[in-house]
């Protein structure tokens, strides 16, 4: 099974009642969906993602469970339909992991990751939308610089960006890799191409915009009492998540349950290196 992350600290937050309703936001590889499951009796777990290999690998890891779990694809602009098309109304909790999953990192067909040779793809939802190649390829170099730096908190971006666009056209992710350690050699143990990946994963998945939507629809999908349980990965977006819920809470519609994000366990980092960034924020609605 796959390990999600912060699985102990989500499940606590979240409070399940056996016969509650609740959505997994970001099914991925199924982890929190089983967990989720797991304590179920008579409740269901809206199971949602908007990519279509995932979601099949979920459904074949949470077989066990499957008379628990309702499955839906969609972003989380879509999530408005989720609820009744598995006959529910409101949820009693919603839980959203923003991590990529471990399958879109490690597949080099997906294009997300700079340690395989693949095409430079990166949707999360590879039936629609732009690639990242549409966007080194095209984008001018100013605009090209301006997304490395917003999205992906690169202060090099300048730099990059001119190198990128001098070796056009960009070919796979190895080579965007290759032009990007070049331009910018490596200074740490991170590889100088990462915040440039996580720009334009960003940028492909609309990640910014759709997490607004999510914060702003999650809480109007949730009962009196309802709890909504967001895990991050960056600044940026554990950001959007404090100030979203802070505003609800100044708005007396919620009440925040974490004063200060949580973090992993050492013995979860130590276990599963891909948590050690993780900070947890819930609240619950009035």
């Amino acid at each position: 099974m796959h390990q999600a992350v912060m699985s102990a600290e989500a499940i606590e937050y979240l409070a399940i009642r056996p016969t509650g309703i609740y959505v997994d936001a970001t099914a991925g590889l199924g982890g929190h969906t089983a967990e989720i499951a797991r304590r179920l009796t008579t409740g269901k777990v809206i199971a949602n993602d908007r990519d279509a290999e995932s979601l099949e690998m979920a459904r074949r890891n949470t077989a066990e469970f499957a008379e628990r779990i309702c499955w839906h694809r969609g972003t989380f602009s879509e999530l408005y339909a989720a609820l009744p098309a598995c006959g529910a109304v409101k949820a009693h909790g919603l839980l959203a992991d923003l991590g990529v999953s471990r399958y879109q990192l490690t597949e080099p067909a997906r294009g997300f990751s700079f340690l395989a040779e693949g095409p430079l793809d990166m949707r999360m939802d590879p039936s629609t939308g732009t690639t990242a190649a549409d966007l080194v390829n095209q984008y001018a170099e100013k605009a090209l610089a301006e997304l490395i730096y917003q999205l992906g908190e690169e202060r090099r971006a300048r730099k990059i960006a001119r190198a990128i666009v001098r070796a056009r056209p960009i070919r796979s992710t190895l080579h965007l890799a290759s032009v990007v350690e070049r331009a910018v050699p490596r200074t740490s143990r991170l590889h100088p191409a990462t915040q440039t990946f996580l720009a334009l994963r960003r940028a492909v998945n609309d990640e910014a915009g759709e997490l607004d939507r999510l914060l702003e629809l999650g809480p109007e999908l949730l009962e009196s009492g309802g709890r909504m349980v967001v895990i991050s990965f960056m600044s940026l977006e554990d950001r959007q998540a404090k100030q979203r819920f802070r505003t609800l809470a100044r708005e007396g519609r919620a009440t925040i349950l974490t004063k200060h994000p949580l973090t992993p366990t050492a013995e979860e980092t130590d276990s599963n290196p891909a948590a050690r960034s993780a900070k947890l924020r819930a609240l619950e609605m009035a």
